[in-house]
């Protein structure tokens, strides 16, 4: 696993802590320009605060990105995020021409990209754009800020 790998989803992972402080699933996300190495959007899950059920990490992200830049697609850039993305955010990723997806645990349950579990979107002809996905990226860490989420979400009850 490279150095810049690490630093960039642990940069993931702090966006992912600031949706566990505001009471938000906690998946972060960061996009890197490929050409700077440089981290040019974060975001983080913000759907119970903004009454918004796409308001997922990776198109929070995406969307800085694109307004910044005031473009639709925005190839030459890596997105980091903690946990694998779902069916939406994986087709908005191909959208925007993402070039890479580089994301830490993986998601049985929602994940649009796995081989083994998911649906595997970016195999299908209807995705015109299909990135590279890595991942596997501090996996361990990724996961387990999920978990214990949940698990304090079901000791409160």
């Amino acid at each position: 696993m490279s150095e810049e790998h690490v630093a960039y989803m642990q940069a993931a992972l702090e966006e992912a802590n600031k949706a566990a402080a505001a009471d938000e699933v906690p998946i972060g996300a960061v996009i890197v320009n490929k050409a700077s190495g440089e981290i040019v959007a974060r975001g983080f899950n913000t759907t119970r605060m903004d009454f918004d059920p796409t308001a997922h990490a990776e198109i929070n992200a995406i969307r800085a990105l694109a307004k910044q830049l005031g473009a639709q697609r925005i190839p030459d850039h890596d997105l980091y995020v903690t946990l694998e993305p779902c069916p939406m955010c994986a087709s908005a990723i191909s959208f925007a021409r993402i070039s890479r997806v580089i994301y830490g645990a993986d998601d049985a349950k929602s994940g649009g990209l796995s081989v083994i579990e998911g649906p595997n979107l970016y195999s299908k002809a209807a995705l015109h754009h299909k990135p590279e996905v890595i991942s596997g990226h501090l996996a361990d860490e990724c996961g387990t800020i999920i978990r214990d989420f949940f698990k304090a979400k079901r000791k409160a009850k």
